[in-house]
């Protein structure tokens, strides 16, 4: 094996960099664009070409040759740019076909329309109904160039067949989609100019506009054959087109076809170079830049458009309007998904289930009314907008579950807060009825207006049981426990009125009422029927005085009250009757301290 040296390899090296470098600033030649997968059936970006649209900052348009192929394309598109065979798109003189799927020239042509320079690119493209391709493939070719061109040349040679009206379909769906909206200046994107161009010597004595107008006459039907009605249906439609449309002639250049890239123009027929000048001003006089959606593209954004349309177009199995639509309007929908979302956004959750359904069809509408002005096409787009009702019904159903469990969460706090504090109620020091209730009330309140959203019905009932349970509870115990603590004040009042207060007036009170307590109960067997006596009723509303008000929550401050008072006569007893003498001393105790003294 030959070794190299370094030096040679870095020689090797920066002559093939050096190569590359100028394949790739060498634009004036023919790039692929567009190219056929391994089994000839969809198509696919080449990168090589599109680096040749996408430094284009101007405006573009571009003009495409479709027809069968050994039409002679690619040899018209060199005439078109005054190119030779050798340095323009590549002739083939066998029976395959010389391009495969659509070329540009990597130079575009600057001219001046309406006072704004445009960048013309010229496209050729594949031939139709060559061997070893299926019909899908072809209809994909002439879609796609019937999309993505401004000028979209015909070559028909001889004459027109069925079959090249049949293949206008395409070209008429999107006639009438889009070409409407053109006129009436509300522009989707707009469709190509087509022009018919028919190479032949004689016409049999009509023009070619003749030709074209008795080729797209209505053909009778008396058997209804279906493919007939189709292609008539076809016919009437390319009306739509009338004012998109224009029809030229152009006889053979040379009687020696294959000898044609080595002629110069004095050897080609006279007539030809004449009509072929002509045609040259037809195709400049009406190219217009591409426009999509108001807005001329540039080079980045043509190769964007080029895109959107390639994955319509190899969306199903056959291209359709309807799928090219649908990926067109992919960017509207998603933006008036979005506006959707934005009027959705000024809700707090929870909410009402009305004020949910409100701001849903507020904003519904108004995305329906905006994708209504942007969207592309007619018949088709009704399908982009029942998928624009599915998208937002699929998000308001996410808007509906977000809203139940935040719902479900706040009123499930609310309730649980509320059965807290229904058991505090349950266990107060002192009991107290007045109390309770407002605690009860204000529990029921603040769960009424803070509990929102769907799940407040259930809450409600939920509540409704809780409450009427803790308050059932409550009056059951109120009446024993209250009883037990009159017992026990009167009990302690005895001790404090006799040993502590010494006042006697406080004891004898406390004996009556620890009296009456214990008697009235054994007397009538049971304390239950003492809560139907009135003198019972006075006790407890003055229980009730006593213990909670707006103002003192006695069962609050009880134990510290009770503190302070010990310490006060814990104060008393120990340093205040020496201080004062028998001035502290309360008069009945005193008197009788006295009394003894003197005997």
């Amino acid at each position: 094996m030959l070794a190299l040296s370094p030096v040679a390899v870095l020689a090797i090296f920066l002559s093939f960099f050096a190569s590359v470098s100028l394949s790739i600033e060498n634009f004036r030649q023919a790039f692929p664009i567009i190219e056929p997968d391994p089994g000839h059936t969809k198509l696919r970006l080449s990168r090589e070409g599109l680096e040749a649209i996408e430094k284009i900052t101007t405006p573009i348009a571009a003009v495409a040759v479709i027809g069968p192929y050994r039409s002679g394309k690619s040899f018209l598109l060199n005439q078109l740019l005054s190119l030779s065979c050798d340095e323009g798109f590549g002739v083939g003189h066998m029976r395959d076909t010389k391009t495969k799927g659509i070329w540009v020239w990597g130079t575009p042509v600057e001219v001046d329309i309406n006072g704004v320079t445009t960048s013309v690119f010229y496209l050729d493209t594949e031939g139709f109904e060559s061997v070893g391709k299926s019909n899908v493939y072809d209809d994909r070719i002439f879609a796609l160039a019937t999309v993505m061109s401004s000028v979209l040349i015909y070559n028909l040679p001889e004459t027109i067949r069925e079959a090249d009206i049949s293949r206008l379909s395409f070209a008429v769906e999107l006639a009438e989609e889009f070409y409407g909206r053109v006129k009436g200046q509300d522009v989707a994107f707009e469709p190509a100019k087509l022009l018919w161009l028919i190479q032949r010597d004689f016409l049999q004595g009509k023009s070619v506009q003749e030709m074209v107008d008795e080729a797209l006459r209505r053909v009778p039907n008396a058997n209804e054959d279906k493919n007939i009605d189709q292609v008539n249906q076809i016919r009437e439609s390319l009306a739509v087109m009338g004012d998109n449309s224009t029809a030229f002639s152009l006889p053979q250049p040379h009687l020696q076809r294959t000898k044609l890239c080595d002629m110069k123009d004095d050897e080609l027929e006279p007539m030809y170079v004449k009509k072929r000048d002509q045609l040259k001003e037809v195709v400049s006089s009406i190219i217009r830049p591409k426009i999509v959606q108001g807005n001329t593209l540039n080079g980045k954004e043509f190769v964007s458009f080029l895109n959107q349309i390639l994955e319509a177009l190899n969306k199903g199995e056959i291209p359709s309007t309807g799928s090219l639509v649908e990926v067109f309007n992919k960017g509207i929908l998603e933006r008036c998904l979005k506006l959707y979302n934005g009027h959705m956004a000024v809700l707090s959750f929870p909410t009402t289930e009305m004020s949910l359904q409100q701001t849903h069809e507020d904003a519904k509408s108004a995305s329906l009314v905006a994708f209504d002005e942007q969207h592309f096409g007619h018949h088709h787009a009704k399908r982009s907008a029942e998928q624009l009702v599915e998208e937002i019904e699929k998000v308001y159903k996410n808007f509906v579950l977000i809203n139940e469990y935040q719902s479900s969460k706040l009123c499930e706090g609310l309730y649980t807060s509320c059965e807290e504090k229904m058991d505090q109620l349950q266990v107060l020091r002192l009991p107290s009825m007045a109390k309770f209730n407002a605690g009860f009330n204000q529990c029921n309140q603040s769960f009424e207006h803070d509990c929102v959203g769907p799940s407040k019905t259930k809450y409600e009932m939920r509540m409704s049981k809780m409450l009427g349970k803790a308050k059932s509870l409550f009056i059951k115990e109120y009446n024993q426990r209250l009883f037990n603590w009159l017992v026990a004040f009167s009990l302690v009042m005895v001790v404090v009125g006799r040993f502590i207060v010494k006042f006697i007036l406080i004891e004898l009170g406390a004996w009556v009422l620890f009296i009456f307590l214990e008697v009235y109960t054994r007397m009538f067997w049971s304390s239950e029927s003492l809560y139907y006596n009135p003198v019972w009723h006075g006790i407890v509303k003055t229980w009730e005085t006593l213990v909670y008000s707006p103002v003192l929550d006695l069962d609050r401050w009880a134990i510290p009250l009770v503190v302070i008072a010990g310490i006060l006569l814990l104060y008393w007893r120990c340093y205040g009757r020496r201080k004062h003498g028998s001035r502290w001393m309360l008069p009945v105790y005193a008197n009788q301290k006295d009394e003894r003294r003197s005997e």
